[in-house]
């Protein structure tokens, strides 16, 4: 999969080339500082990378790439081993694209040899629960859905039950694109949380947050709301290859402090991909350093 990160930064890289064009082996800071901007990494965090480099107003690119690693939480060891079911709970925003995810998600479990169950967990739209049983059609996956309207917890209980009975390895639970502000949607969603639980003691392992790249830095309100909310375990980013924000990742990641677990980097089944953050920040750096000489 290596390089497709790389292609999903292609407008991002654009963008840093018209502050950069000319490739250099040192690069000084207003510089550096002008292509974080431009990338929308938020001012905070571009004066605190600039904090963290070496005195001298020239700095090398082994430098800035290891401030820049270090604001990404490394993924914690794999618990997709241990557990099975292995729950995952898809939260967001509508528009985001949570149900495309969640589709590109079981297609990349299928193709790795997991069995895989969805469950259709936005009862609010009808339109959502059958665009997400086209997709398991598409994709030849099961799927436990209900009526508009029904309880979502319900579903979720369903959902993680039948694949205790049945011995799945994978369950995918889709849920209503709420909007952060909504009390009563919170509320909701937190026993969405108990209910898994209940259904299988340790569900849902994961709760994962999906975030448009396309807003950049305008989704980080939205990303602390959902997480002080139900603690969630990490984020997926979409539409990365859309957007020339995607220094934004930087932000999201300092501020929420949890992995990212993939990014989209296009429209096909396959461009969900696992975040790589050698490949992302040395796709950013290829783009204003030279190539250092070996020695």
């Amino acid at each position: 999969m290596f390089g497709f990160i790389k292609k999903g930064l292609a407008k991002t890289v654009e963008a840093i080339k018209k502050i950069a064009p000319k490739k250099e082996l040192l690069v000084d800071k207003e510089t550096i500082e002008e292509i974080l901007l431009e990338a929308d990494v938020t001012y905070e965090v571009v004066e605190n990378i600039i904090y963290y480099l070496p005195p001298s107003n020239k700095i090398k690119r082994a430098d800035l790439r290891r401030v820049m690693l270090s604001y990404f939480t490394d993924i914690p060891e794999d618990k997709q081993n241990i557990a099975k079911p292995f729950v995952e709970l898809i939260i967001g925003v509508n528009g985001a694209g949570k149900t495309t995810t969640i589709a590109k998600m079981a297609h990349n479990y299928k193709k790795e040899g997991f069995s895989v169950l969805l469950g259709a967990g936005d009862t609010f739209r009808a339109a959502a629960i059958e665009q997400l049983r086209r997709w398991a059609d598409k994709l030849n996956v099961p799927i436990i859905y209900t009526a508009q309207g029904h309880d979502p917890s319900a579903v979720a209980f369903d959902t993680i039950s039948s694949a205790v009975a049945k011995g799945v390895d994978r369950v995918l639970i889709d849920t209503a694109g709420r909007l952060h502000n909504q009390s009563n949607l919170a509320n909701e969603l937190k026993k969405i949380v108990r209910i898994c639980d209940k259904a299988n003691s340790g569900s849902p392992n994961r709760k994962i947050l999906i975030l448009d790249g396309t807003q950049g830095n305008s989704a980080i309100s939205q990303a602390k709301a959902f997480n002080q909310m139900i603690d969630i375990d990490g984020v997926i980013i979409t539409k990365l290859d859309g957007t020339a924000k995607g220094g934004s990742l930087f932000s999201i990641a300092h501020e929420l402090k949890k992995p990212i677990f993939y990014v989209g980097v296009g429209e096909k089944e396959d461009d969900l991909v696992a975040f790589n953050k050698d490949e992302f920040v040395d796709s950013i750096l290829d783009s204003f350093f030279k190539k250092e000489p070996d020695n």
